[in-house]
């Protein structure tokens, strides 16, 4: 069984699954898991344990335009109940892929996926202020019909496109923390809290129901670890490092940051919303707010992620 100190906490963005400019059918879905398995799997081999999450924004976007395709002939899936059915295909999916790369090295183990449920507070500000857009775009008339009959908040795109937009409330609990962290414990490779986690709340006598809501994946990932006393998290996406002046002829990629440095950089503007901020955001909350004695956040490539754990790619985060 690997040290405590080798576990690591690894969020997997969605080009670990989903490979861009393709449709995304199980078939794809399968044939980029299983080279992710690859990668990851050699960090198994290097003695690391690994606790996996993983964001599901296609996904659950097919979801939602299946249910809207068949909404004549069969009745609606709640946002919370497609982030639960997303958790358990995409996490079989990790698994499996998982499992099979190591009984090709002849190192057989179990993965095993835990459907999560993460508490937010109905009080967040967010629910106020939906700013998360999901779905696939919409025509006017189709979003005009949501917005009448189911209620959707929309959000204007382009000139003839339109969006629904949902609260991306704080994590505050892992409602199966004690549970992952007992399979941890045995040794296994989890996943869990994929897509943030399915969003529920308290209601006045303390019975849970489920928000209409979308939880930021590495934020989720980052309590996760938190709770689970780990000190290193991964946040693997498509760009092997946090850069400045991202995309432009002054583009200048940052190997180390300090908690100071990224808040700088963060507070200028350099991070875009929907893609460097909120994992810049994760890796500040995570090492302000972590117990142990020398967190870091580590961000890059998933294809350079032994590279990554080893310093010669990716960005490392310190307090």
């Amino acid at each position: 069984m690997p040290a405590a100190s080798n576990r690591l906490v690894v969020a997997l963005g969605g080009n670990a699954i989903s490979a861009p400019n393709r449709r995304g059918t199980i078939d794809e879905q399968f044939a980029q898991m299983r080279k992710t398995a690859r990668r990851l799997c050699d960090a198994i081999d290097d003695g690391h344990q690994l606790v996996l999450t993983h964001g599901n924004g296609p996904q659950v976007g097919n979801v939602m335009r299946r249910a809207e395709i068949a909404r004549t002939e069969l009745y609606p899936i709640p946002l919370e109940v497609c982030v639960a059915d997303t958790q358990a295909g995409m996490g079989y999916m990790i698994a499996q892929c998982l499992m099979n790369e190591l009984i090709q090295r002849d190192q057989p183990q179990i993965a095993s996926t835990i459907v999560t449920t993460v508490l937010v507070d109905r009080q967040d500000p967010a629910f106020l202020n939906p700013s998360k857009s999901i779905g696939l775009r919409l025509s006017r008339d189709v979003a005009e019909t949501h917005r009448r009959e189911d209620g959707w908040q929309i959000r204007q795109v382009d000139a003839d496109a339109f969006r629904r937009i949902v609260p991306s409330p704080k994590p505050h609990d892992i409602l199966e923390i004690n549970t992952i962290r007992r399979m941890v414990d045995t040794g296994e490779q989890v996943i869990c809290c994929g897509g943030g986690g399915i969003p529920v709340y308290l209601d006045e006598v303390g019975c849970y129901h489920g928000a209409a809501a979308v939880i930021d994946k590495d934020l989720t990932t980052v309590l996760l670890a938190r709770e689970l006393g780990i000190s290193t998290v991964v946040l693997l996406t498509g760009v092997d490092y946090v850069y400045l002046d991202y995309n432009s002829l002054t583009q200048k990629a940052l190997p180390e940051l300090t908690v100071a440095e990224a808040e700088h950089h963060l507070a200028a503007g350099q991070f875009g919303d929907g893609s460097m901020r909120p994992k810049i955001e994760a890796a500040i909350d995570f090492l302000k707010l972590s117990r142990e004695d020398n967190p870091q956040v580590i961000i890059g490539d998933l294809n350079k992620f032994s590279e990554a754990l080893d310093g010669t790619s990716g960005t490392r985060i310190t307090r």
